[in-house]
């Protein structure tokens, strides 16, 4: 096992900076160098928080024999080519969500990735949730039976980027994200409920997308936001089973319940936890502490620090601690999905997962 691993962060705007300071915190990660292309703020960064290396250009990073793996915080759209080129450079992938513009460009990614013999990893916290923990172990248990339907649900009243107030106009432009709420937010709830149903292959999707919550005008013009506020979709899954999605940034409502899976003897939902099944005719509703129940982890399983967060989990795994959870095949599943109910939207219709593999395009940015 691997004592040290050394780590090269690509892109240190907001969430590079969390990273950052992520890595702090786990034993045996040591972030070696950083690359940005606002070279004061990367020097600003690498000085603040003991960098010895910095770089205005991520090839110069990559040619580096001792960074072992790059963590990549960049926009949508460029997620592709500085993954394959660091994986071109021998090097293992951390990537933030969601996997890539498209279906194509995750794809590439991920064959790139095993073409090489190559460790990717997509960054999916919430399978790294206390509630996702506990509805796994419900699971485990036989308590929900056979699994058959899932609801992964989204909501925000008002919390779309830049125009409702954070975050930068790259966020809701086609350009540098190709999605909205579906590529930033959705990405976690989906990829979750396909971990806990082991991530079953999407069969047929059907869905629609809009942007009709009034905003900011001033904020409107000058972002050029041209992605969807709500996304809502319908995917027949392998085994019979189904999943359906409601995932908002924006909406006239006060909320919409939290994501969902069902039995046939069980079911939970995630937020707030809750467990349901019937005892004959009587029906019993149980509430669940999965913070206490994580925290039971921490304190008596082995190697259960390398469950507390994805990029604790990447340390580990890379350790050889651990095996890597497939978070690359259920972030490249959620791609195939949302970009499903794209497609579905534009065509007025339901769309087989072969049609979306079949006109996925590439998004990707030059670099």
């Amino acid at each position: 096992m691997k004592d040290r691993i050394r780590i090269g962060i690509i892109g240190m705007g907001q969430i590079g900076q969390i990273h950052l300071k992520n890595y702090e915190e786990i034993p045996g990660a040591e972030v070696v160098a950083i690359a940005d292309n606002h070279p004061d703020r990367g020097r600003a960064l690498a000085q603040d928080h003991h960098v010895p290396h910095v770089y205005g250009d991520f090839r110069e990073l990559l040619v580096r024999s001792d960074v072992e793996t790059v963590d990549i915080c960049l926009h949508n759209n460029l997620h592709r080519p500085v993954t394959v080129a660091a994986l071109e450079a021998g090097k293992h992938v951390y990537c933030e969500k969601p996997m890539a513009g498209s279906y194509r460009d995750a794809m590439a990614m991920y064959e790139a990735a095993r073409a090489r013999n190559l460790s990717l990893s997509i960054q999916l916290s919430t399978i790294f949730s206390p509630e996702v923990k506990a509805a796994q172990e419900l699971i485990r248990q036989g308590l929900l039976g056979r699994i058959y339907h899932a609801r992964s649900v989204g909501f925000r009243r008002r919390g779309r980027p830049y125009v409702d107030g954070y975050g930068s106009a790259a966020f809701v432009q086609k350009r540098t994200a190709s999605g909205g709420a579906l590529y930033d937010m959705g990405v976690y709830h989906i990829a979750s409920l396909l971990y806990l149903m082991g991530n079953p292959r999407a069969l047929r999707i059907s869905g629609m997308t809009y942007q009709e919550t009034e905003m900011d005008t001033y904020r409107r013009e000058v972002s050029a936001y041209d992605v969807e506020e709500l996304g809502v979709g319908f995917v027949r899954l392998a085994g019979g089973l189904s999943l359906d999605i409601i995932e908002a940034w924006a909406i006239h409502l006060g909320g919409l319940g939290g994501s969902c899976l069902v039995g046939t003897t069980g079911g939970v939902q995630l937020e707030p936890f809750g467990y349901f099944r019937s005892a004959g005719d009587l029906d019993l509703n149980a509430t669940a502490d999965p913070q206490s129940f994580a925290g039971r982890l921490q304190d008596l399983r082995e190697n259960a620090d390398a469950y507390s967060s994805p990029q604790h989990h990447w340390v580990a795994a890379l350790q050889g601690r651990v095996n890597l959870l497939p978070t690359a095949e259920l972030a490249l599943n959620t791609m195939l999905i949302s970009e499903g109910i794209y497609l579905s939207d534009r065509l007025g219709r339901e769309v087989s997962a072969e049609e979306v593999a079949e006109t996925s395009e590439e998004a990707s940015l030059p670099v």
